[in-house]
Order: structure tokens, then C-alpha cells, then sequence
């Protein structure tokens, strides 16, 4: 277990983690800090457990709208994955039709071949 000293609004908080999370801990209190550092100039002093009150507010909000978007993406993900997954299918029963259509040709061409003839020099008989 690890420990971090982090400031906000002026104040040291002693704050444990996990190993190798110091950095990130230390990051999200400077993003806290900052947070309430911009409400403090936009209202004054208020109080500072109004502003952690606000700070917390807005990140929640903030935190709401990302989850919103990823669920929203999440949803558009797996409409493409099934659109592909359709559009996958079609292909696969065109090229089915397509190989059926040649092979089909195919044999018309040599039942025509058979059917016609063919001459000595390698052309089509004549009668």
C-alpha cells in the first residue's frame, strides 16, 4: 500500500493506494484542486465546503455525461458490428449465387461444345 500527499484548496490530505497509482492519485487531486480553484474565482469565497460541494458536483455531472456517451457508443458499435455482420451475409450468399450462375454458364458452354462440334483445326464445324 502506498501513500500520497495531495493539496486542495490549500489543505494536505495524506491518501493511500495502490502501488504504482501514486501518479494518478496525485493527477486526479490536481484535477479536483483545479476544479474547485476555477469555482472559487468564478464565486468568490463561499466557503470552502460549498465549493467541494460544487466541485463534486460538477465532476459528477461530468462523469454522468461520459457514461451517457459511452453507453451511446456502445450502442452504435453494435448496430455497425450487426449492420457488418448483415452485409457479410449478403456477400457471402452473392458470391454463392454468382459461382452458381458461372458454373451454370459453364456447362451451357460445353453442352454447346458438345453439341456443336468441333472441327479438326480446333473451330467450331460448320454443318
Amino acid at each position: 500500500m502506498a501513500y500520497v500527499t495531495i493539496s486542495i484548496g490549500g489543505r494536505a490530505y495524506r491518501m493511500a493506494c495502490d502501488d504504482g497509482q501514486e501518479d494518478h492519485l496525485s493527477g486526479l487531486g490536481e484535477e479536483v484542486d483545479a476544479r474547485i480553484e476555477q469555482l472559487r474565482v468564478a464565486f468568490g469565497e463561499i466557503g470552502d465546503q460549498r465549493l467541494s460541494i460544487m466541485a463534486a458536483i460538477t465532476l459528477a455531472d461530468e462523469l454522468s455525461e461520459a457514461r451517457r456517451r459511452i453507453q451511446a457508443l456502445e450502442k452504435e458499435a453494435s448496430a455497425e458490428r450487426a449492420a457488418r455482420s448483415a452485409a457479410t451475409r449478403r456477400l457471402d450468399e452473392t458470391e454463392v449465387r454468382v459461382a452458381r450462375g458461372i458454373t451454370g454458364a459453364a456447362e451451357r458452354l460445353e453442352r454447346l461444345t458438345r453439341e456443336l462440334g468441333t472441327s479438326p483445326s480446333g473451330g467450331v464445324g460448320m454443318g
